[in-house]
């Protein structure tokens, strides 16, 4: 009987113990409205994933940015459809619905507090662009923010590399390419093959998204 015992209790630590040491997921996050996604998105997410060695990149279409200057961005519907047309070829991208199924305001603190809860064993990488890296003192609670997340800055040719908080930094292929762009050159009915994904653009046609954009 107490050979019994003893052995189910140094099984019950043993077991204890490979639980404590097994290591975290390690996932990236590329936020943003995706108004349209293009491919300097993909590029960007492909290219973090794989020079830091991530499990996945989940793209997380945001339902209402506080960050940015007041801009109309198409139904967060339609937008996230692009995104999971954009990226179900990837086997290492996924698609994050958290802010577009809560809506209002995407606070990034508030998504990551969330997404922590549900998934205590995954470690976050949070892609920003060169150009937000000067904005992130303004972030809604930014300092516990920081505790939270790793923050990815991915380069950005005319904006600073320096921040009082703690960035890995990512070199990826120059893309002069934006959204803002995109939309002018679809409302135009100019040309954007290559710039979108095939099966995103598809989409747009068949729905007649941005001919009205403004």
């Amino acid at each position: 009987m107490k050979r019994q015992s003893f052995s189910t209790n140094k099984t019950q630590v043993l077991t204890e113990i490979e639980l404590d040491i097994q290591p975290k997921r390690r996932v990236g996050i590329l936020g943003g409205t995706f108004n349209p996604p293009h491919i300097g998105h993909l590029v960007i997410a492909d290219q973090v994933c794989h020079q830091l060695g991530l499990e996945k990149i989940y793209f997380m279409p945001s339902a209402n940015p506080p960050h940015q200057d007041e801009k109309k961005a198409i139904d967060a519907a339609h937008r996230l459809r692009m995104v999971e047309l954009a990226t179900e070829d990837n086997d290492y991208f996924n698609v994050e619905k958290a802010e577009i199924e809560r809506g209002g305001k995407s606070y990034t603190y508030d998504t990551i507090v969330k997404l922590k809860e549900e998934n205590p064993d995954t470690e976050y990488y949070f892609i920003i662009g060169g150009d937000m890296v000067e904005y992130l003192p303004k972030w809604y609670k930014i300092d516990e923010l920081a505790q939270l997340v790793e923050f990815v800055g991915v380069n950005r040719p005319g904006y600073p590399v320096f921040s009082p908080y703690p960035i890995i930094w990512v070199d990826v292929p120059s893309m002069d390419i934006s959204s803002t762009l995109l939309r002018k050159n679809l409302k135009l009915n100019c040309p954007v093959n290559y710039l979108i994904p095939e099966k995103t653009l598809k989409y747009i046609r068949q729905e007649g998204l941005y001919l009205d954009d403004n």
